[in-house]
């Protein structure tokens, strides 16, 4: 088995914690909310196996990752900026591109913005931006926690209370205490000084609530569900595509 190695490095002006094994063409993993690297702990050893060089950060605001203050922070343009500063510390030209969840999100915009830095992309759990914007009222309905956790204070109030029994019924199941490790372990990430708020700042920056019922994508076809704030204008406006 490949041996992971979990290490800190600067980019984008942060510090990145990440996990890397493997040698090879390279995978780049992004996780989603509220999570970390560990999400790919499993797909970390099977892709190194198979003969990848494998990467999964923590992203901006998780694990062991630094959290910066601030919704403006969060926005996609970052985001994005975070992952070329990524592959460009760690020397990567071109990589394959995993997504999960936000991490999906990240991955379409990824490649649309940055494609000659992506040599595959999967997205797990996200379709295309404008598929889900033409999915209607039932996934609006479905994703109806995007708009509670807009309002400041009022998600990290309530997902807390009496030992995060909501976050666990919400996002678990109903789990108790001690009966999921994963459950456990994304609790205690959560409850770390500023860790729900800079995972929250994700929705925040990024989604608009004027547009979050939008019934014709086609119409702006710069922009990209559930946020066309976060994923329209030109690509000017992002990172370089290309290491200099």
């Amino acid at each position: 088995m490949s041996l992971v190695v979990e290490r800190t490095l600067r980019a984008n002006g942060l510090s990145f914690n990440l996990a890397e094994a493997g040698d090879g063409p390279p995978v780049l993993l992004l996780h989603g909310f509220p999570d970390s690297w560990r999400l790919w702990r499993h797909q970390l050893a099977a892709l190194a196996k198979a003969g990848h060089r494998v990467i999964a950060p923590d992203l901006r605001g998780f694990g062991k990752t630094d959290r910066p203050a601030g919704v403006e922070e969060y926005k996609l343009r970052t985001l994005i900026a975070d992952v070329v500063a990524l592959l460009d510390v760690l020397h990567v030209d071109r990589a394959a591109v995993v997504g999960h969840d936000w991490g999906a999100a990240l991955a379409w915009a990824v490649t649309r913005f940055v494609p000659d830095r992506v040599t595959r992309l999967v997205v797990v759990s996200v379709g295309h931006p404008i598929a889900a914007a033409a999915a209607g009222l039932a996934q609006r309905q479905r994703s109806w926690y995007m708009l509670w956790f807009q309002f400041p204070g009022v998600a990290e109030r309530v997902l807390p209370e009496d030992d995060w029994a909501f976050f666990r019924h919400w996002a678990w199941n109903d789990a108790r205490p001690g009966e999921d490790p994963d459950a456990d372990r994304q609790v205690a990430d959560l409850s770390r000084p500023g860790a729900l708020t800079a995972g929250l700042n994700w929705y925040r920056a990024n989604i608009d609530p004027a547009t979050f019922v939008i019934s014709d994508p086609t119409g702006s076809p710069s922009c990209l569900w559930p946020a066309p704030r976060w994923a329209c204008g030109p690509a000017a406006t992002l990172p370089s595509r290309r290491r200099r």
